[in-house]
């Protein structure tokens, strides 16, 4: 038997029996879930775009619907009030990510325009650079006995008694060469050019 021949009440099933339209279109799940995308997509990111940035809004549509689809119920169709459902979901959604810290781009974004994020002051770096420069030669301006225990100090961070027993000298000694290369550069530093 061809079926393409057959006439459409026959089909080879008893009568009475309900035949599905010739169109499937419009009646699977997929279809169900289309049309209700297609009904309360609008009204689901108006939701989300009142509270989260642009970008954010489509993944927590989907986010929405998928909780939809997820539901008890949908499956078999016993949902009665998908629209109630959908608000719902998007408040919940809405309310873990405030619970969970997660916050907007645009909340968390810092400008780095010059006016709320200056960088070093011009003339605060050449100050700085002025009164390092008179720091060293004030430095190399000591004799090598004060340079050398002042150094050894500083730079080396030894204390007053190793530097002593390096240099054979007393402890008053190196004490007299810090304080004597301490005050060549605080009057270097005080004095202007």
């Amino acid at each position: 038997m061809d079926f393409d021949d057959a006439p459409s009440a026959g089909r080879g099933l008893p009568s009475g029996t309900p035949l599905p339209p010739d169109d499937w279109a419009g009646h699977g799940h997929e279809a169900r879930m289309e049309d209700l995308y297609a009904s309360h997509h609008a009204r689901v990111a108006g939701i989300f775009r009142r509270n989260v940035p642009p970008q954010d809004v489509p993944d927590l549509v989907q986010e929405t619907f998928r909780r939809l689809m997820s539901a008890k119920g949908y499956g078999a169709g016993f949902l009665e009030a998908p629209a109630a459902y959908l608000a719902t979901a998007a408040r919940s959604i809405l309310k873990n990510r405030s619970r969970s810290g997660v916050r907007s781009q645009v909340q968390s974004h810092h400008s780095f325009e010059d006016q709320q994020h200056p960088g070093p002051d011009p003339h605060a770096v050449l100050e700085q650079r002025d009164l390092l420069r008179r720091a060293e030669d004030a430095i190399a301006a000591l004799d090598a006995a004060t340079r050398d225990v002042f150094l050894m100090h500083r730079l080396d961070d030894l204390s007053y008694s190793e530097i002593s027993r390096i240099k054979g000298m007393s402890l008053k000694r190196v004490e007299r060469h810090i304080a004597k290369a301490l005050k060549a550069i605080r009057k270097a530093r005080d004095t202007q050019p």
